[in-house]
């Protein structure tokens, strides 16, 4: 007998609403803090309603202070609960940062197994609302270089709702990237009961056979859109979406590589240092020899994200994914 799932049609920013409330829900343990998260439901709203019907207890606002509370929520993930901390923005996670990689990350290394620190840190990011400076930041190499924490990012609604149960649930920190620009410009339906994406699994959201272009976050949708750009062009490109940054999903991108033979990284960070690089050295290890032209990369620039004025010459486009794709088929 075939079951119906009851469904909504959400953006991202509710559907992590809706994920939050249902871990809430379901398990006593989980706890929100955050600066203005409670009354006011956080900068983008993502808490909205939930201290009201949870209680000030579950769904708790902090002082300005990321180092405090992120210190706080590692105490109180050791004594069994499960923090899920609001930073406002990336680009003000950085007085956390010797919290995070200093003790989150290695308690389980640490502790030889004996604790763990289960927190999931919620940071927007990304540039292309419009933001000012340090509101804009795509720093997730900062906190991929460090074993023991887990980075992920999603780039749709589902994948929103169900990483962050999954995340939620893991024994261990997780940085859960928010792509400020994903999350009102779609909707999607999500399931309304509760279910989980696995963390370290890449997704294929188109399939092709001459080109392989990887992307995470806000620009999926921009590597979506320059693949059905190129099928007019009779050149046919393989989407994958990499959802976790790490632990990476190596098979995904070993698989369609050696299919297409040709590759495109695509990512609005930096250029250098960056997790596109660590892409780039597994398509070396596991893919050299099937590669029939040098991956090509369409990155953000070694400079700060600039001012909005001029955003849109920072970001990666359509355009100019498009030249990338054209080079590696021509080359």
């Amino acid at each position: 007998m075939q079951t119906s799932v009851k469904t909504k049609t959400l953006t991202m920013i509710q559907a992590i609403t809706n994920g939050l409330d249902t871990m809430l829900e379901q398990d006593a343990n989980v706890v929100l803090m955050g600066e203005d998260i409670g009354v006011n439901g956080g900068v983008f709203r993502a808490t909205d309603g939930l201290q009201v019907k949870h209680g000030e207890e579950r769904v708790m606002d902090t002082p300005l202070s990321e180092a405090g509370f992120v210190g706080a929520a590692i105490g109180m993930a050791i004594n069994g609960y499960k923090p899920v901390i609001e930073i406002q923005f990336l680009g003000f996670i950085y007085p956390a940062y010797e919290q995070i990689m200093t003790h989150a990350s290695r308690l389980r290394a640490r502790t030889m197994g004996h604790f763990h620190a289960p927190i999931v840190i919620r940071a927007p990011y990304g540039a292309g609302v419009r933001a000012p400076e340090i509101h804009s930041d795509s720093t997730e190499a900062l906190f991929t270089h460090m074993p023991g924490i887990k980075v992920i990012c999603p780039s749709n609604p589902y994948d929103a709702k169900g990483l962050l149960i999954a995340s939620i649930e893991d024994p261990d920190p997780v940085l859960f990237l928010e792509p400020m620009r994903c999350y009102r410009s779609t909707k999607q339906e999500v399931p309304d009961e509760k279910y989980v994406v696995n963390i370290g699994e890449g997704k294929v959201c188109r399939e092709g056979e001459d080109v392989t272009i990887i992307a995470w976050g806000a620009m999926v949708p921009i590597a979506l859109a320059a693949a059905k750009a190129l099928a007019n062009e009779e050149v046919s490109c393989e989407v994958i979406d990499l959802r976790t940054l790490y632990p990476i999903d190596r098979d995904i991108i070993a698989q369609s590589v050696q299919k297409t033979g040709r590759t495109v990284i695509v990512h609005e960070a930096h250029a250098t240092t960056s997790v596109g690089n660590d892409v780039l050295a597994i398509i070396n290890d596991t893919s050299f020899l099937f590669q029939k032209a040098p991956v090509q990369r369409v990155t953000g620039f070694d400079v700060p994200v600039p001012y909005f004025g001029f955003e849109d010459d920072y970001l990666p486009t359509t355009n100019r994914i498009v030249h990338a794709v054209q080079k590696v088929m021509n080359y």
